[in-house]
């Protein structure tokens, strides 16, 4: 008996992802989306896996483009990735400022104040169920000069900042391990109701 996908969904919901925008720019044109599905498979050759929805706009224009920037959101990026996550927005919509964006090696847009920008080259693809999965080639990186990051996590966002540079910067590293001892502590409290 299958698993109900409705569970499925509830279960993956509870696995915590970093939040991206993929875009794609060549002959299929110009597109964007969000995607939660992205990581890593080797360092060596930098090879990445990105799973799209077949059934999105953006699946076909990967397909086609053969080129992608995986675009590794901030905390201050939900409203953008809401954005790029939309289906009814357009694609003017989506890159509707032109100052957030500059171009990739291979013409895809790359997020200026984006974690982390990864210039991709699509290798091959999968199809499985729903989705495609892009086996893709990293021919250049880009570090932002902050490292911070965006998580979908229970159908919600959550900022990831590096806590021991912040609180180490405001002399406060000294807590770090206090608070994870709270944190221990307070859920071993909970388990035992």
């Amino acid at each position: 008996m299958a698993l109900p996908s409705a569970d499925y969904r509830n279960a993956m919901a509870r696995l915590g992802a970093a939040v991206t925008i993929v875009t794609t720019d060549g002959s299929a044109g110009l597109h964007g989306l969000t995607v939660s599905a992205v990581c890593s498979i080797s360092d060596n050759p930098a090879t990445l896996l990105v799973c799209i929805n077949r059934a999105s706009r953006g699946y076909a224009a990967v397909r086609e483009n053969g080129v992608l920037c995986v675009n590794v959101l901030g905390p201050g990026h939900a409203d953008l990735s809401t954005r790029f996550a939309s289906a009814t927005a357009h694609i003017d919509e989506r890159f509707s400022d032109p100052n957030l964006w500059m171009k990739m090696a291979s013409g895809c847009p790359r997020l200026r104040d984006a974690t982390v920008c990864l210039d991709c080259k699509v290798d091959r693809v999968l199809d499985v169920g729903t989705h495609g999965m892009f086996i893709c080639e990293a021919t250049d990186v880009l570090l932002g000069s902050e490292c911070s990051g965006l998580v979908y996590f229970n159908r919600g966002f959550y900022g990831v900042i590096n806590s021991k540079t912040k609180l180490a910067q405001t002399g406060l590293a000294w807590l770090v391990p206090a608070l994870r001892l709270r944190i221990s502590r307070s859920a071993i409290r909970e388990r035992g109701k």
